[in-house]
């Protein structure tokens, strides 16, 4: 299939033609939203005659949005870039605290399009229509907060039901060469539609939706260049669980994932956007995929054709340069691709298919298989849904059904609707399978599980694209596997781990041996997509009339107060609340699952601050010792003492330490309850940056072993004084056990501006403050 960018249509263009210079809106939803082609031609030519080098696909998009690209430092890897994303999208859970935080900046409207979509509140327990009302009594204060202040603030409110942020966000939203900011670290689905779209924290979504640019890291970028065509039970899903076993959960960290070469033309858009969605596990700012004729058939089947006309008129930008670096090439031949099982307990751990079996016997996992999940934001798309039903059918058509426990969860309305039209709904139904409502559901926690007992070993797998201990179902005992949705229904069918379609028998309900059929599917409905149930609320005309909907009483919803600004002092004599040992990821700092009802109430959810994290000074979870009364107790009722106490304090963490979601209340949490200083041997890209936003000090060390140095007990003095740019801080260490004290050296990332959110207190109190509020 020919890329666009190859027909030479550059060199047709006259001045006359002005091409880009169409007024093309964003989506269908909005009014007055175009996209600006011509702007990002005009900052990418600027950016070319200065660095006079080919450029990555990656680096167009990012360089073409550049608030001023004639004085831009650009270098991947250290600048940092002030960009102009086009847009911003949140979820209901991490949407409460943006727009709380947008409120106390006082402006009447936000200044960039802006969506929230109510996706994450709805927890899956006996099925869609049920679930979906549930969650709608059970949420009401929260939902009636969303949209009124949507409302108000003219944004656009995407209701419970409507399905998950990522994909109404490609079915409507994600355009080729934009640049969205979302918060919820699976925002680079929309890389599918070649869009670069980032997870961030709610504070970085305040700053664009307040006009301010917003910065970032330049990245560096990793080149996968694809080859040959998969087949087979190969699936899209088996491209990033195979760089996620090359690459492991760190890295992609600092880079931008960018697919090259000729396989990308095989693979439908929404395939790439599962491949994008996944991203998010090895650590990357972000993924993408250059444009070519598979998106344009998405963008007309979900009635964008002028968005894809006006793609083809800029494709010659859409794409790599010749010749275009990147800092590391990986190359996978589909042909030979495998299809792969990733897990248990991290989305790294890799296993191709014709091996898995033994890795099962092994590591001795449980071979039973309880449940097998299908759909969440990752592989809820027509294709995969088509794919699996046609297993579905076929085991059915040997007297077969679901083995173990099967869910169903459709990705979006748009989808669900399709798909009961289509039939491949009824099928999974008479399969065994129960269709959860068009939400996150299982994949982030929201899900009443009652077939095992907690601290009970079992297994799972699903399509879903983190699998964490306890994530999923809150059991650390559950050892949940990550696949595509064909080897999903496979296993459900058959029942054990220890199945693989490719080489194993079933016995039918004849009594005879039989092969599975390769899944069959299409990547868009012949029919069209039946857009279901409208789920949409357009800000009104009259904003002015409208009232945010937030009680004082509320024990779900609390507006903010500003943060105390830095008092100008080294902080002496700090205890380390807690020394985190080894994996400490946003779900050990700021748990899902039943906290994520407090995502608007700052102080009620800090009462999960670091109850998960793991205490080397005894090996246990939420159990520290206060140093002013010699009593162990919860994490977040010690921090709560030192607080009312006035003592500042540190946590000192391992490697990667917020590796996981976009979670703000992560960063949040410490600086509320009285947190200073967050020390690691090394931090994930978005947490580190929350952590800044909310006037903390994440600081890594110098010498990682220095980690080793340390004790869960000693207490700390931190010459904040010291903080400037490139320059590392002194931390002075007082031994427990009386020895004489030694000093460490810290280093950080912190730049001019960031060092003034540190100074006065927040980024939200230095926007305040530039306003003159």
């Amino acid at each position: 299939m020919q890329r666009f960018a190859r027909l030479g249509r550059r060199a047709m263009a006259t001045v006359s033609d002005s091409p880009l210079s169409r007024k093309v809106e964003m989506t269908n939803w909005e009014k007055g939203h175009y996209i600006n082609y011509q702007k990002m031609s005009e900052n990418l030519s600027v950016v070319r005659s200065r660095l006079n080098r080919p450029l990555t696909y990656a680096e167009k998009v990012l360089y073409s949005h550049l608030d001023d690209p004639h004085g831009q430092d650009i270098e991947r890897g250290k600048s940092y870039l002030k960009l102009r994303p086009d847009r911003v999208a949140c979820q209901d859970a991490t949407a409460q605290m943006a727009i709380l935080q947008f409120m106390s900046a006082g402006m009447p409207a936000v200044a960039t399009p802006t969506t929230v979509h109510c996706d994450h509140l709805i927890e899956a327990q006996v099925g869609g229509e049920k679930d979906l009302a549930r969650a709608q009594e059970i949420n009401k204060e929260v939902y009636d907060f969303l949209s009124t202040s949507c409302a108000k603030y003219n944004i656009g409110f995407w209701k419970p039901g409507s399905g998950i942020i990522h994909q109404i966000i490609l079915e409507n939203y994600a355009f080729p060469g934009g640049l969205m900011i979302g918060t919820d670290s699976h925002t680079p689905n929309a890389g599918g539609l070649g869009m670069a779209a980032i997870g961030v924290g709610g504070a970085d979504a305040v700053d664009v939706m307040a006009n301010l640019p917003w910065e970032l890291k330049a990245p560096k970028v990793i080149g996968v260049k694809l080859t040959g065509s998969m087949s087979g039970w190969t699936a899209p899903k088996d491209i990033i669980l195979k760089v996620a076993g090359i690459l492991t959960v760190k890295g992609g960290t600092g880079a931008i994932i960018e697919y090259h070469g000729p396989g990308t033309d095989s693979l439908s858009c929404t395939g790439m956007g599962t491949i994008c969605n996944m991203g998010a596990e090895i650590g990357a700012t972000t993924s993408i995929f250059p444009f070519n004729d598979r998106m344009y058939d998405y963008l007309v089947a979900t009635k964008r054709k002028d968005i894809g006309d006006f793609s083809r008129a800029y494709a010659h930008e859409l794409h790599e340069d010749e010749g275009a670096e990147y800092d590391q090439l990986i190359e996978i031949n589909l042909s030979e691709l495998e299809p792969h099982v990733n897990g248990p307990f991290t989305p790294d751990l890799a296993t191709p298919i014709s091996q898995f079996k033994e890795a099962v016997e092994a590591n001795k996992w449980p071979e039973e298989l309880k449940v097998g999940l299908i759909g969440s934001c990752t592989n809820s798309s027509y294709e995969d849904m088509t794919r699996a039903a046609s297993i579905c059918e076929d085991a059915m058509s040997h007297g077969l059904k679901a083995k173990s426990t099967f869910t169903v969860t459709p990705g979006s309305e748009q989808i669900r609707a399709t798909i009961e039209r289509d039939g491949q709904l009824k099928t999974f139904e008479e399969f065994g399978g129960m269709v959860l409502a068009n939400a996150c559901g299982p994949c982030i926690g929201q899900w009443d599980r009652r077939d095992v007992k907690k601290g009970e070993a079992n297994s799972i797998i699903s399509s879903y694209n983190r699998n964490f201990t306890g994530r999923n179902d809150a059991n650390p005992a559950t050892h949940a596997f990550v696949t595509s949705p064909d080897l999903v229904v496979a296993m459900t069918i058959a029942g054990t781990l220890k199945f693989n379609p490719l080489s194993d028998t079933l016995k039918g309900a004849d009594g005879k041996e039989f092969k599975l059929s390769e899944p069959t599917g299409t990547g868009l409905p012949a029919k069209g997509y039946d857009p279901g149930r409208d789920t949409y609320q357009a800000p009104p005309a009259d904003r002015e009339s409208v009232s945010v909907a937030v009680s004082p009483t509320s024990d779900r919803l609390q507006i903010l107060s500003p943060f105390e600004p830095w008092d100008g002092k080294d902080a002496m004599d700090m205890p380390i609340l807690i020394k985190a040992q080894g994996k400490t990821t946003t779900d050990h700092i700021s748990m899902a699952g039943p906290w994520l009802k407090y995502r608007g109430h700052l102080d009620n959810i800090s009462n999960n601050m670091l109850i998960g994290a793991i205490n080397s000074a005894n090996g246990e979870a939420n159990k520290v010792k206060n140093f002013t009364t010699g009593q162990w107790d919860a994490v977040p009722a010690v921090a709560r003492d030192y607080k009312a106490k006035g003592i500042k304090w540190a946590v000192i963490g391992d490697w990667n330490y917020g590796e996981g979601s976009s979670r703000e209340h992560a960063a949040l949490e410490p600086r509320h309850l009285g947190g200073l200083a967050i020390i690691t041997r090394s931090f994930a890209r978005i947490h580190e940056t929350n952590l800044k936003k909310q006037g903390m000090l994440p600081l890594t060390f110098a010498d990682p072993a220095d980690y080793d140095r340390i004790g869960p007990d000693d207490r700390v003095d931190l010459m904040c004084t010291q903080l400037a740019v490139g320059k590392p801080v002194t931390m002075r260490v007082h031994p427990a056990d009386g020895s004489e004290p030694f000093e460490v050296q810290l280093q950080h990332t912190f730049n001019e501006s960031q060092i003034e959110w540190f100074k006065n207190g927040s980024a939200l109190n230095t926007m305040a403050k530039m306003a003159g509020k």
